[in-house]
């Protein structure tokens, strides 16, 4: 359990209502000093704007130096080890003072259905998936349903027993990880509280559950329907287990190699990692779980997570970091978690310019924010936007809140509005209208995630249903291929095989024999950290190629040791193939993984994987190589060696991943995996690295200086090689793009048509109520079709990819992504495809006029298999 020093709540703040501000600052930078953890037994943008109109007051804070300009990378280190940046720190941080906060409620952003492109959704009975036409769901009905009869509900309880509903009951007084207490009685003019539970890949701290595909592999697929799919699955089993609120999906930007959570996310491209968020919510959601967007904002790497400020202008923000929430929202997610780390020196929990300005009031959110656990800073921090203090507890059994007495108090002395207090249990239970979770058939928890032996309170529900078969699916469908040379691949029954990694076959102890999976001697199906769950089973490569070399009639050997070199380079000889399998491991801080603290301390292969690579490779001329990585990894030593024959790039599969290698390896499945991050030569060609240094009492300064240049975008306009670009993947066949056409979209009904002519006019949107998610900023406005054909001898799906390349005049990268889609096309056959895109797609954040607004100059779009593979390209019309 990581360190959580113990602070003094300030619970008789409310005697200081008026006070000077230095009173309440002293306070409130004593409290922030306290380090939060994970959920575990650990859990573990501006600065403070003047407040929104919501909100009246006037914030000052203390000054923070900003540190000098990073160093730029040299090109020099081909190891992948990582000299991490250590800037200044400084102790202050912007606090919100002392003051009398009046409240009026955000209006609920308003627009008309328009058939075919804004229809009424149910987030029970999303529609399905759609590549090829883009539609804007309007959550607006369903909202204002759940909101009627959550303000009903809240009308009828008094100033505490709301101020509970905002409250958790503190760390290990429940069952979840999280709980709300209920308002007796639990129904009628009663409440039944909350459940809340991890994890992005599966339930957690509980059995006979499914421990799914990472994230990152989810992006990997590049496939909305699958990604919609692992999502309902996960909905299904988390609304099984009775959790109210799913805490997930996770999408942090994987802004830097070595982030310790990256494997949870989505990837580096913002737009990748909002369409997987997006149809991740929609999945759950459907299922009748409320789902929960995180970590919100900012939160990219685990070095110091509680005591960094991440340091990042106003146009980055809203065009990279907050795009994945803007999507979250318009999936019509119930519920966004804050982040430990300050933004811009003000913590983000109660940084009212990224809470009300830019989450509830730009992008029109209507549910309610909830705190990363122990990340509640003060409790003014409900003025600033926060609604839900979880797990309700200062630091872990302290005992004390914020929240609960102190709000109360707040509100008693005049300080907080009554109305703000409603307004935080009104978003709270309208969630819960939201999902239909007030019907008498949705379950209790029937689970105890911190006495899991405990048969009186764990009710053993087996909730796993077919779901193995869609964590194969997406597993197989997630393998990028990236080496495949002399016809290594597919594997057509071959007479010897040997297996040679530990990561090949099974942990000494079984897949759980490390909490919270903080550390592997095995296959590396899952990150470590709150982000996982514990496996039912899991399928290793040796039991899957095992069954398949029985069916073949080949031999079969192994050696799962990754140290013996000698051994490993004998058994390699006169073998058919050689597969080596190696991994490398990240996770959340709490747990130290051989001196990897969360973020792994460099890109180098865990377990001496490169020396068992080269051993391997010296006496076999078909060294197969399968990795299995949270993240990027630097190949550079072994990667062009004559006898390294393939590589395929299995990132964390989850329960069946022995099945989906084994399958994409003799070729059951072609594979159809892109890389949704890049992989470097060398690891300082990478535009961001972890910030070290600091200490429990200093902010650390960790300075986002690359702004909107991250990964891809950052090695297009450096002219920087990479070994393998962003969207790179190979097929066992070969495809031909051909006919682009680019033409606009002329909608049945012009929407907003005031707004459309400002903006093809070059003039910026006017910041409203939920304006950033407006239908005529992302209804189509222009689509690309062109055909593909598969040119090669087998069936097979291509990834096709869509960049946009905007006037140099506009800042923007050379390349960006907008749009991709998923095809199958057998050998000899052509298809048509379209991808649509909107006028968001097309805009840039104007910092001084806060809008959007399209960029003067030419607008090309290209068209390809990756960002450095572009096969078609036209001007916008």
């Amino acid at each position: 359990m990581a360190s959580l020093r113990s602070i003094l709540i300030p619970f008789i703040l409310f005697a200081f209502a008026k006070s000077p501000l230095s009173s309440w600052g002293a306070l409130a930078v004593d409290a922030s000093s306290s380090a939060a953890g994970s959920k575990t037994g650990v859990s573990g943008s501006s600065t403070a704007s003047a407040f929104s109109s919501h909100s009246s007051v006037s914030t000052t804070g203390s000054s923070v130096r900003v540190p000098p300009t990073l160093a730029s990378s040299s090109s020099s280190n081909p190891t992948g080890t990582l000299s991490s940046t250590q800037p200044p720190t400084e102790t202050g941080r912007s606090t919100i003072p002392i003051s009398d906060y009046s409240f009026t409620s955000f209006p609920p952003p308003t627009q008309a259905v328009v058939a075919g492109v804004f229809p009424s959704a149910d987030p029970k009975n999303p529609p399905a998936a759609q590549a090829d036409q883009k539609v804007v769901l309007d959550f607006g009905p369903a909202w204002a349903a759940a909101y009627k009869k959550a303000k009903a509900k809240v009308k009828e309880f008094t100033l505490e027993e709301k101020v509970k509903v905002t409250t958790g009951v503190g760390w290990m007084n429940g069952r979840c990880v999280g709980n709300i207490p209920g308002i007796q009685p639990a129904h009628g003019t009663g409440w039944p509280g909350l459940c809340l539970q991890d994890s992005p890949t599966g339930v957690r701290d509980t059995d006979f559950v499914t421990a799914f595909p990472a994230g990152i592999n989810a992006a990997a697929t590049w496939n909305l329907s699958l990604i919609r799919l692992r999502g309902r699955a996960m909905g299904r089993e988390h609304a099984g287990k009775g959790v109210n609120i799913a805490l997930g999906p996770m999408m942090n930007m994987g802004r830097q190699a070595q982030g310790g959570r990256n494997w949870e996310g989505f990837g580096v491209d913002p737009f990748l990692s909002g369409e997987a968020a997006y149809e991740t919510i929609l999945g759950m959601q459907s299922a009748g779980v409320q789902a929960c967007a995180k970590h919100y904002i900012n939160n990219e790497q685990e070095h110091n997570r509680t005591t960094e400020s991440s340091d990042v202008d106003d146009r980055t923000q809203h065009e990279i970091y907050a795009h994945p929430f803007l999507r979250s929202v318009m999936a019509g997610v119930a519920s966004v978690m804050c982040s430990y780390n300050l933004v811009n020196d003000t913590y983000a929990c109660e940084n009212d310019k990224m809470l009300n300005n830019v989450l509830k009031h730009e992008i029109g959110f209507r549910g309610f924010v909830m705190s990363d656990w122990s990340a509640t800073m003060s409790t003014l921090s409900a003025v600033a936007g926060l609604d839900m203090t979880m797990p309700g507890d200062i630091t872990f059994g302290s005992g004390t809140s914020y929240f609960g007495s102190n709000l109360t108090a707040f509100v008693n002395n005049g300080t907080i509005s009554s109305s703000r207090v409603d307004d935080m249990a009104t978003r709270i239970i309208a969630g819960w209208y939201l999902l239909g979770q007030d019907a008498s058939s949705y379950p209790q928890p029937n689970f105890n995630a911190f006495l899991p032996d405990d048969e009186a309170t764990n009710d053993r529900v087996d909730v796993q249903d077919d779901h193995h078969d869609v964590v194969k699916m997406i597993g197989t469908a997630s393998i990028v291929l990236l080496k495949n040379k002399r016809g290594a691949l597919p594997l057509q029954k071959p007479r010897t095989l040997v297996l040679i990694g530990n990561d090949a076959g099974p942990g000494k102890a079984g897949p759980n024999q490390f909490a919270d999976q903080g550390g592997s001697d095995g296959i590396l199906a899952m990150g470590w950290g709150s982000g996982t769950t514990n496996f039912t089973y899991l399928i290793t490569p040796l039991e899957a190629i095992q069954a398949r070399a029985r069916k073949d009639k080949t031999s079969i050997s192994w050696l799962l040791d990754n140290f013996d070199l000698p051994m490993a380079g004998n058994v390699a000889i006169r073998k058919s193939a050689a597969l080596v399998f190696i991994n490398s491991d990240s996770g959340e801080d709490y747990i130290t993984v051989d001196g990897n603290e969360g973020d792994r301390k460099n890109l180098t292969a865990w377990h001496g994987g490169d020396d068992l690579i080269l051993a391997v490779a010296a006496q076999n001329n078909n060294t197969i190589v399968i990795v299995n990585s949270v993240g990027p990894l630097i190949m550079e030593p072994w990667i062009e060696h004559p006898n390294v024959s393939a590589v395929i790039w299995a990132g964390l599969q989850g329960t069946e991943a022995g099945t989906s290698i084994m399958e994409v390896l003799y070729g059951d499945w072609n594979p159809s995996g892109r890389l949704p991050y890049t992989i470097a030569r060398n690891a300082l060609d990478y535009p961001a690295r972890l910030v070290i240094g600091g200490s429990s009492t200093d902010i650390l300064k960790v300075k986002y200086s690359e702004g909107l240049f991250i990964d891809y975008r950052h090695f297009d306009a450096k002219n920087i090689t990479p070994r393998y670009e962003f969207g790179f993947g190979l097929s066992y066949t070969s495809f031909h793009y051909t006919n682009l056409i680019i033409c606009k979209v002329e909608n049945s009904t012009q929407n907003q048509s005031d707004e459309i002519r400002n903006w093809e006019a070059g003039k910026s949107s006017v910041t409203s109520e939920g304006s950033s998610a407006a239908l005529w900023l992302h209804e189509p406005a222009y689509k690309a079709t062109f055909d593909v054909e598969n040119t090669g001898e087998v069936f097979g799906g291509e990834i096709p990819q869509l960049y946009v390349n905007f006037p140099r005049s506009s800042g923007e990268p050379p390349l960006v992504l907008k749009g991709f889609t998923n095809v199958e096309v057998h050998s000899g056959e052509k298809v048509s495809v379209t991808i649509v895109i909107s006028r968001y797609d097309l805009s840039i954040w104007d910092v001084s006029d806060q809008g959007w607004r399209k960029p003067k100059g030419a607008i090309q779009l290209k068209i390809g298999a990756s960002s450095r593979d572009i096969r078609l390209e036209g001007n916008l019309p």
